[in-house]
């Protein structure tokens, strides 16, 4: 796939913005089979279509999870991670009784904290350099 079919339109805007995010459970207790991360992608999923975003890589191991987000501008990273976070943790309690012992203090299945990093793109560097390349209005 070549980088122009990545290429994202708005109303306002052309764009490419993706985001890798990982979850850690609380306190990284071990909790997720197989058969849970399978549902868990299938609730991200749904959770990233609500928010016209697109779940494009998801994997995981016991204790985290690795999503790889297409995301539009208009959309806080924040608020993407709060709504998937909450929401799986809800519908993972409700269809998975074997793990409420993993819920500690205020029925919360992951940590407060998360990863988010920017990628995809041109390098930093090369970034500056395009830049400060350009013509300044004389």
């Amino acid at each position: 796939m070549t980088e122009l079919e990545n290429v994202r339109t708005g109303r306002h805007c052309v764009f490419v913005l993706h985001t890798h995010l990982v979850f850690v459970t609380k306190f990284r207790h071990t909790v997720f089979t197989d058969r849970h991360l399978v549902r868990l992608e299938e609730i991200m999923r749904a959770v990233c279509a609500d928010f016209e975003c697109e779940l494009v890589e998801f994997n995981g191991e016991s204790e985290h999870v690795h999503l790889l987000v297409n995301f539009p501008p208009k959309v806080a990273i924040s608020k993407l991670v709060n709504s998937l976070k909450g929401v799986s943790s809800r519908r993972m309690r409700q269809e998975f009784p074997d793990l409420v012992r993993h819920y500690y203090r205020a029925n919360r299945l992951w940590s407060a904290s998360y990863f988010a990093g920017s990628v995809g793109g041109a390098p930093l560097t090369d970034l500056r350099q395009y830049i400060e390349q350009q013509n300044r209005p004389g």
